[in-house]
This record gives C-alpha cells, structure tokens and sequence, in this order.
C-alpha cells in the first residue's frame, strides 16, 4: 500500500477534534487512508442498501450496532445521521470519536456546517501526488505521469490506466451525477465533458462552451456545478485584486486527475500524447494539481489563483505563504529558456508584488536559482509549498 501524506494531519486533526470528515473524489483512497490510520475502529459503509436503510430508519439502533470510535464511509448517502452524530460526540466529550468520509461534496457540506460546525475537522484528499508515488519507488516520465493520473487502484492493480478511466467515468461519474440531478440528455453530457476537456487551462466561457454543445449558458453553469460538486473538476480563479478593471476575471478549469482529461480526449498513449496541441496544458493542470495536493496534504489554508491581463501578460500560478507571494511558469520543457520568465518579471513591478518569489516548474533539472528564479522538476513541484516559507 503507498503511505498517504495526509496521513499525520489526520492523525493530528482525530486528536483535537470529536469528529473529522474526509472529502475527495470517488476511489482517491479516502477508505483506505481512514482503515490505515485507525486500525482499532469500527467500520461501516453506507453505500451497501442495507445498512443505508437502518440508518436512516433508526439512526440509534445504528449506533448501538456501531458504537465509535466508528468510521463511516460514504457518509453523503444519509445525512440525517449527522444529527445523531452530533448528539452522540457532544454526550461522549471524547476526541476521535468518528471519522467520515464523502465524496459529493455539495450534499456533505450541506449537512456538516448545519449539525457539526465546531465539531469537525474537515480534510481533503486528492488523488496520489507525485511526491507520494516517489516515495514508494514508482516513478513515471513526464508524459506517463499526465497519462496514469494518480487513482491507487491503477498502481494496486496493474490496470491500463485508459481502461480504467474509461469505467470510472461511467460507473461513478455517471451515477453521480445522475443521482444529483436528472439530465435530460446525457449524450450532450457527455460532449460538455469532452469538450471540458479540450480546454483545460484555458479562461472558461460558458457561452462559447454552451453554443457547442447545444444547450444554454444556464445548463452549461450547473453542469460544471456537478462536476466541482462531484471533485471531477476544480476552477482556478484569477487575481485581479486593486489593480483595476484591465485583469481577466474568468475562472480556468482544470481536473482533478489528469488521467481522466486524457482519456476524455481519446489520447491512449505516451507517443499520441507527446504530439497533441493540448500537452502543454495538461502538463500544467498536472503541475498545479501537484502543488494543490501538497497543501491539501498539509492541511494549509493556501489560496491558489491565476495571474492574466487582457494583454496577456499571465503568470500561471499565484499564491502566498505567509505574507509572500509566490508565482509559479509552468513549462513543459526540459530546458531553461529565459523567455519563460517575462511574464513574472513585469508581475513582480506591480504594487504588492515586488518581493515575489519566483519558480519555474519544468521537466528538466532542479536548480536552486537562474537568473533569480527557482526552477524545479515538475516531480518536486509539491515542495514548493513545503519547503519554500
């Protein structure tokens, strides 16, 4: 089994907190990191029929059946239980006395901010990082890591990471969204996620988006709105704080696994893939899920952005530690080119952003400083939240 980084936040999190809730896409490892971390606790999923139905029917004969400390999975699929879970940690003024899991977001954060606010601590766990795959000696080029993407059932089992993708799309993201609302057509669905695909990194249109896909900007809004909700795609916003009305204030979009953008776009494998116009901005949706992982890992309160003018001047990740800004190129080049560091150069003259650290993440190699910037492999791209402060 590959150790999980969240693992000692989790740990940390049980110690001070009655109650901790475990969010992420379907099959990230929730589970598993949860049963590993708490070996001596019960367990019981709510996804089976069954024990769904007790739960909901009589919540404290549950609970008599599973007393905590419990973990309870898939937590979403009866939210009422929260209430009693309430009850229960605050009549028990234990530590650790659940831990949950989720992974429709919108319906679990529902009912935690309504029955356990100041009751829970509230983590997130992505898919595998790089970091994470290194550290138990798997480790894939460039264009493989884009590829595989980072679920653990493709690393435990040897599956062919387009298969996977292929049936993980249909069983838990079809179901997903089909149980949080009726969509008429699920064809057109299905060709709004394609052509989702086919502009990540890109500034988001929905109008554009909507005119392709024949629906309307309406559709196209709750559609991503799912998406999010099920952990399938996340926005990045940009920044455009005091500096006026010249700055792009459009969201990109970027998925949560690059392995399932690849397979969305039919690319099969590394040699289609290192000749497709759209290498670059997986390369960065890979990089930027990378340093996101670090944090979320971390269980840091980073807010992450884009930089962009309408004359196109952008830096393609911005972030602060601290009272620093940090602004991250993301190339997927294996050398250096100076050209790569114009754009964070005219950033770091604007007010606010003089004292900006600047980085390169690239696939070539690590090197502490070119020309005043630090330029790293996009497999060390996570420490530039753990190591830079």
């Amino acid at each position: 089994m590959i150790q999980r980084k969240l693992k000692e936040s989790l740990k940390k999190m049980a110690e001070v907190y009655p109650v901790v809730t475990l969010i992420g896409p379907r099959q990230s490892g929730k589970t598993t990191l949860a049963r590993d971390t708490f070996p001596d606790y019960a367990y019981v999923n709510l996804e089976r029929l069954e024990t769904r139905r007790f739960a909901k029917e009589d919540p404290k004969g549950f609970f008599e059946s599973y007393p905590p400390p419990l973990i309870i999975d898939e937590v979403q699929n009866c939210p009422d239980l929260l209430s009693e879970i309430q009850v229960l940690s605050d009549s028990l003024g234990k530590k650790g006395c659940f831990v949950l899991t989720g992974s429709q977001q919108l319906s679990l954060m529902e009912g935690v901010t309504q029955s356990l606010a100041g009751r829970t601590a509230l983590l997130t766990l992505w898919p595998l990082s790089l970091q994470e795959l290194a550290l138990a000696s798997i480790c894939k080029c460039r264009d493989e890591a884009i590829l595989w993407g980072g679920m653990p059932r493709i690393y435990d089992s040897g599956i062919e990471p387009g298969i996977y993708y292929r049936d993980y799309f249909r069983t838990y993201v079809e179901r997903d969204i089909r149980s949080l609302m009726k969509i008429k057509d699920f064809d057109k669905f299905e060709v709004f996620v394609k052509l989702l695909a086919g502009r990540v990194g890109q500034v988001f249109n929905a109008s554009a988006l909507a005119g392709d896909v024949g629906v309307s900007s309406k559709t196209i809004g709750e559609w991503v709105t799912l998406l999010e909700t099920s952990n399938i795609i996340f926005k990045l916003r940009p920044w455009y704080g005091n500096l006026g009305k010249r700055l792009v204030k459009s969201p990109k979009i970027y998925f949560t696994d690059t392995g399932l953008a690849t397979m969305l776009l039919g690319i099969e494998n590394t040699q289609q893939l290192s000749r497709d116009p759209l290498l670059g901005n997986l390369f960065e949706n890979l990089v930027v899920v990378e340093i996101m992982k670090s944090a979320l890992n971390e269980n840091r309160m980073t807010e992450f952005y884009y930089f962009r003018t309408d004359t196109g001047v952008e830096v393609d990740l911005l972030y602060k530690i601290g009272s620093n800004w940090n602004g991250v190129e993301i190339k997927s080049a294996s050398s250096v080119n100076s050209e790569f560091f114009k754009n964070m150069e005219k950033l770091s003259k604007l007010p606010g952003f003089e004292q900006m650290k600047k980085s390169l993440v690239y696939s070539g190699e690590n090197l502490n400083s070119y020309k005043g910037v630090h330029c790293c492999n996009y497999v060390d791209a996570g420490l530039l939240i753990t190591k830079r402060k």
